[in-house]
């Protein structure tokens, strides 16, 4: 269980909760109701990822733009994906990460985009070989469908090599 920071302005457009001064100023009831908005859209997009979770629970507090996921994922993997299904969406700045998994496995690293990077110089900054990006794009399925596309602020997992 771990607090893990993204940057707020990349990702997904899941939802629009409307300009930061409105919602400070929406009642309780409507801020609840945006909040809760917000999560069902996470985890939806999560779902549509088809990611073996039981038990799933999202939760978004839009004014600390943070996420709170919670459940039993059947493994390691599929915890990391789930954290960065929510993290990966614009207006979140923060996952607390609640789930457990039911298989432990090594934990994989995780690694913010830049502007410029690829699969390849990824790979071989972090592996050492341009030509193991492969195992990236992989690790981030299906989130990636491509693996041409990656964007600046984006966070990649970066699975331990077999």
């Amino acid at each position: 269980m771990s607090l893990i920071s993204f940057i707020k302005e990349a990702g997904e457009k899941l939802f629009n909760l409307g300009k930061p001064d409105a919602i400070a100023a929406a009642a309780p009831a409507e801020l609840a109701a945006l909040n809760q908005k917000a999560a069902d859209a996470i985890r939806a997009y999560i779902q549509t990822q088809n990611l073996d979770v039981q038990n799933l629970a999202v939760s978004y507090d839009g004014a600390s733009m943070a996420v709170t996921v919670s459940g039993t994922a059947a493994d390691q993997a599929t915890r990391e994906k789930v954290v960065l299904c929510c993290g990966n969406v614009s207006s979140v700045e923060k996952v607390n990460d609640q789930l457990t998994v039911s298989a432990a496995s090594e934990e994989a690293r995780f690694y913010t985009v830049k502007s410029g990077d690829t699969l390849s110089r990824i790979s071989k900054e972090m592996y050492g070989d341009a030509s193991k990006y492969s195992v990236i794009f992989e690790a981030n399925k299906p989130m990636l469908k491509d693996p041409d596309r990656i964007y600046p602020g984006q966070m990649l997992r970066i699975p331990p090599l077999a």
